[in-house]
């Protein structure tokens, strides 16, 4: 445990004379990519370490930092520094390994060291908060106990399951590499058991004592893990997510730090989470988007933890039907191993797949006739049917149809959604609102109508046509109160609803045992997307979404509804299954020198001023054709694609690379002069190494 030295009596004279002289290099919570440099309380005589929490005067208010480095030396005189208020801790929070870690994320990342602890601290520990004062003396005492029963208390509830020979090979390649490391790609097709496969890897790491951490990227499908788990395994689990308290999240952190949690279930800021005997890491649908942070400390939670791997040596699992192409690469190259699953577990089929033309078909909000009658067929039988739309609200477009007027968001560049429930034009990019006009602002018309089709539109429809069914939608509206999304998903589940409809929080890792009908609406605006990953993402989603269906006993069907049912990359998923697809955009990408075969780093600038974003990245690009002697490809500067965003002006400038190592000097070099540019106080700006958004 952790304990407040604010107290603390000095040692003798020798020791306290010692400590007297140190310096402390501390980080602090600053995008400023530099230490700053502290004396010890006065008075103070206990060893101070890496890794310890210090309050410290900083400017006109108190921060608190986390000392780097105890040195003897200092660039500004001894006299001129100012001493750090308190020690919090004295033993440091996080071990030498992940020390190194947020090191080398600081450094890969192009974050200050300040930045990248912020990220790792739980938020009571970021306050400055004594750990003791935070659990009540009871809470306290039971967390002891609980030491002397983690060992007693890995024992199974439930029966393993008996594997298929594939899977079988997937948990002995794993667990007879514990106490070393490798990185595995386990790709199993939808419903092939991936999870049965993590929960024996599971088990042979407890019978050795060891904990496990397992990285999910969304909300949604936490309590669904953890409830398998709990049914599964008796022993402690600790969640981290950010729909908990602080305090909570903070027992959940302490319970891994001290090795009470055997296992250890969380989203991408789990990565950093202390454990006392770190086993294996597994990373749930490696592929999600949801493991990049995207703002702030720009990291990829699944790259980081490969990297904790090797630094502990434990052994990483990266579990997903439907591979990022990053990955895919290096199994390529041999750097991950390859372990398939290539049929569903049990007695379950792959669904059948049918392109459904709409080309010059009537659709009633968004429905064909022949989905309207393929779902009253399932519906029949008994069986559930589950709807994908990714798009939320009424429609995403309200248009006067006389003179064309279209409401746009004051702030943002991009048109306000319609929303009846409650009433409301709703910008989904700084969600900024107004009230529904009821005459066109332009012409004073009255012919103001929705044009295009949201979940909430959709849901009326269906309620139409299938009055006598319950139908379940979830999507960010839906789930907005504590426990809702819960709540809905139980309902599905417990075979109390008929119909679900929602958007992609409905599309991975969701268990629909009566789902025998899946409808994919509209996937089209994809294939023309400016973004690069876009066509990858589609294949993605198609293929996770069709995995909901027939998942049991039942035969399951899927419908795909488009308007360009001749795409080479829709035959080729649907026809040849996603490795084929895969392998045709990698050979795209490869043609092209995009990633994974070359790297990105993109700095965005952000400023009220429309000409400021642009102004500045132009100075940039005139110190880099400075520095540029590696041949790095230099690409911009330019406006974002939604150029103006919650009221500010985007601006972006690519740099890209063949040689990872290369581009990453070239452009720690590059921020150090742009920090130091009078242009950099002007604007808002930002590093974003491996973007996976370029919007």
């Amino acid at each position: 445990m952790f304990m407040s030295l604010s107290d603390t009596e000095p040692l003798p004279g020798t020791i306290q004379s010692s400590i007297a002289s140190n310096i402390l290099r501390v980080a602090v919570p600053t995008p400023l990519r530099k230490l700053f440099d502290y004396l010890p309380p006065e008075n103070y005589s206990l060893e101070l370490l890496p890794g310890q929490r210090v309050q410290i005067p900083f400017g006109a208010t108190e921060q608190i930092g986390v000392i780097v480095e105890v040195t003897q030396e200092s660039d500004h005189p001894f006299e001129k520094l100012k001493r750090v208020n308190v020690v919090l801790d004295i033993i440091p929070l996080f071990s030498k390994t992940l020390l190194e870690l947020i090191h080398w994320a600081s450094s890969y990342y192009q974050s200050s060291l300040g930045e990248v602890f912020d990220a790792a601290i739980p938020g009571w520990l970021r306050k400055g908060k004594n750990p003791e004062v935070l659990l009540k003396t009871s809470e306290t005492a039971f967390l002891q106990k609980k030491k002397a029963l983690v060992q007693e208390a890995q024992a199974q509830r439930e029966k393993a399951l008996v594997l298929n020979p594939e899977q079988h090979y997937a948990v002995h390649s794993v667990t007879q590499t514990i106490g070393g490391f490798q990185t595995f790609l386990l790709d199993g097709v939808t419903g092939s058991g991936k999870t049965e496969v993590y929960c024996q890897i599971i088990e042979q790491a407890l019978q050795k004592s060891q904990q496990v951490l397992i990285l999910v990227p969304e909300i949604g499908l936490t309590p669904q893990i953890v409830a398998r788990l709990k049914a599964r395994f008796n022993c402690p689990i600790a969640v981290l997510h950010s729909l908990l308290t602080e305090k909570q999240r903070f027992k959940a952190w302490l319970q891994a730090k001290e090795g009470l949690a055997p296992i250890v279930v969380g989203t991408r800021s789990a990565v950093f989470t202390p454990l006392k005997n770190p086993g294996v890491f597994i990373v749930d649908e490696e592929h999600d988007t949801s493991f990049k942070q995207q703002d702030g400390f720009r990291y990829s939670a699944r790259d980081l933890i490969i990297r904790r791997g090797q630094l502990e040596q434990c052994p990483v699992v990266l579990g997903t039907a439907t591979p990022s192409l990053e990955t895919l690469l290096n199994v390529q190259l041999k750097r991950y191993q390859h372990l398939k699953l290539p049929v569903r577990a049990g007695n379950a089929e792959l669904p059948t797949i049918q392109i459904l033309d709409i080309r010059h078909k009537k659709l009633d909000e968004g429905l064909s006739a022949q989905l309207i009658h393929n779902i009253q067929e399932h519906l029949k039988d008994g069986n559930q049917v589950l709807l994908f739309l990714n798009r939320r609200g009424f429609s995403p477009v309200f248009m006067c149809f006389d003179c064309g007027w279209v409401k746009q968001c004051l702030r943002c560049d991009a048109k306000m959604t319609l929303h009846y429930r409650p009433k409301r034009l709703q910008c989904h990019h700084c969600e900024a609102t107004c009230f529904i006009p009821k005459h066109c602002p332009a012409c004073d018309a009255k012919n103001l109508n929705p044009l295009g089709v949201g979940t909430e539109r959709l849901e009326a429809a269906l309620q139409k046509h299938f009055a006598n069914y319950k139908i379940v939608r979830l999507d960010r509206d839906t789930t907005r109160k504590k426990g809702a999304l819960k709540e809905a998903l139980e309902t599905v589940q417990l075979g109390k609803a008929d119909i679900l409809l929602g958007t992609q929080m409905i599309a991975k890792g969701h268990h629909f045992p009566n789902v025998t009908l899946v409808a994919i609406l509209d996937i089209d605006s994809a294939l023309f997307s400016v973004d690069f990953r876009s066509m990858e993402r589609m294949g993605q989603l198609i293929t996770q979404v069709a995995g909901r269906a027939g998942r049991a006993e039942k035969s399951g069907h899927v419908i795909l509804q488009t308007c360009h049912p001749e795409h080479y990359l829709i035959k080729t998923l649907l026809k040849k299954g996603f490795d084929s697809f895969a392998a045709e955009i990698l050979n795209e990408r490869k043609s092209a020198s995009l990633p994974p075969y070359s790297y990105h780093i993109l700095i965005r600038a952000d400023a009220k001023k429309s000409d400021r974003a642009l102004n500045f990245l132009n100075e940039v690009k005139k110190e880099a054709n400075k520095l540029n002697k590696s041949n790095i490809q230099i690409l911009g500067p330019t406006p974002a694609p939604m150029e103006r965003r919650i009221g500010y002006y985007r601006a972006q400038l690519l740099f890209q690379s063949h040689q990872r190592g290369r581009l990453q000097r070239f452009m720690q070099q590059l921020v150090s002069e742009i920090g130091s540019h009078s242009l950099s106080r002007t604007v808002r700006w930002s590093m974003d190494v491996d973007p996976m958004d370029m919007y």
